[in-house]
């Protein structure tokens, strides 16, 4: 099955300008128009139902992917948070939004993938958490057949766009208040799952820290996991003199380890959820909008079905600390 990657490599043009060409664009030259056609004859491309779909909006077929595996029941409130962001858009720019589900497409390959989605006439596709170890998503992200975007994973080409916030500034950010607040000089930190993209670029933003400040910092690797996190402090932290984690779920593990060996270290995590606020003690976190880097995914995968480039959205993030009085309604 020959790819439109294909025909941009044949014609000497830009994935987005074969797109524009086989969607009827006007701004397109008849010198640059008459090769990328003769690329479709000479290689007897077929353009599948989502080049229809793109000429008219309101066909447009956007599939959400997502693994509810890797959420627990204390952070659903993210995985809701995308969706509704990603609906409520969808619904505001007249596409349809199609929930998929990890689970539904495994054990498919790439070709596999590609062929089911034209048959539903998806023309763009979201996808949350990629991980490095997502071997088949990242082969049909950079197969481009599809206008995508990725939240969270810095992959950027002609039709792909990367969203998220600067993970590795905001874990600075955080980190460095907290160690500041508390003239903190020994570190244990927990990062996430090895194979996130998140957690490098978190990491990264604790060893220019570290670097800085002359800090002493420990690091072990806690999965996003609040068990887990809980016995790395229960381990480590007695002899450190502030946890930082890479996330609030593993935030609060550590401070509930603290409360049972009775001992106090300054704890700040990641993300902003509401969870934050029942543990009884106040922590610095970062707060994540997940509603609006959904809502501009479906903005960013609308503009790459119009025959626009991908490209990185950075979106901000502040530092807060989550109150009770604050969440409760």
């Amino acid at each position: 099955m020959v790819s439109i990657k294909e025909v941009a490599k044949h014609a000497g043009v830009a994935i987005s300008t074969v797109s524009k060409v086989l969607n009827g664009y006007p701004n397109i030259s008849e010198k640059t128009r008459a090769k990328v056609e003769g690329a479709i004859r000479e290689l007897n491309y077929i353009p599948n139902s989502i080049a229809s779909a793109l000429s008219s909006k309101q066909f447009g077929r956007v599939a959400l992917i997502l693994d509810p595996k890797r959420q627990t029941q204390a952070i659903d409130q993210i995985f809701m948070q995308y969706l509704l962001g990603a609906l409520d858009k969808a619904k505001e720019l007249n596409l349809e939004a199609v929930t998929i589900f990890t689970s539904m497409i495994a054990g498919m390959n790439a070709e596999e993938i590609t062929r089911h989605f034209m048959s539903q006439s998806i023309s763009g596709i979201i996808i949350y958490g990629l991980s490095k170890e997502d071997k088949v998503l990242q082969k049909l992200i950079h197969g481009q057949e599809f206008s995508c975007v990725v939240v969270d994973a810095p992959i950027v080409n002609e039709r792909t766009t990367s969203v998220s916030i600067d993970h590795e500034q905001a874990q600075y950010d955080v980190a460095k208040k907290t160690i500041m607040d508390d003239n903190c000089k020994r570190v244990l930190y927990i990062a996430g799952r090895k194979d996130g993209y998140v957690t490098q670029q978190r990491l990264s933003g604790m060893k220019r820290l570290a670097q800085e400040m002359d800090l002493a910092m420990f690091v072990r690797q806690g999965d996003f996991s609040e068990r887990t996190a809980r016995n790395i402090a229960l381990k480590y932290a007695k002899n450190k003199d502030i946890v930082v984690c890479a996330s609030d779920l593993m935030a609060i593990g550590a401070m509930n380890a603290l409360i049972d060996m009775d001992i106090f270290r300054p704890v700040c995590g990641f993300d902003g959820i509401t969870l934050m606020g029942y543990v009884g003690k106040q922590m610095n976190t970062i707060r994540q909008d997940f509603y609006s880097i959904s809502s501009h995914a479906v903005e960013e995968v609308d503009r790459l079905m119009s025959g626009e480039s991908g490209r990185e959205v950075l979106l901000p993030h502040s530092i807060v600390k989550m109150y009770y009085k604050d969440i409760i309604c």
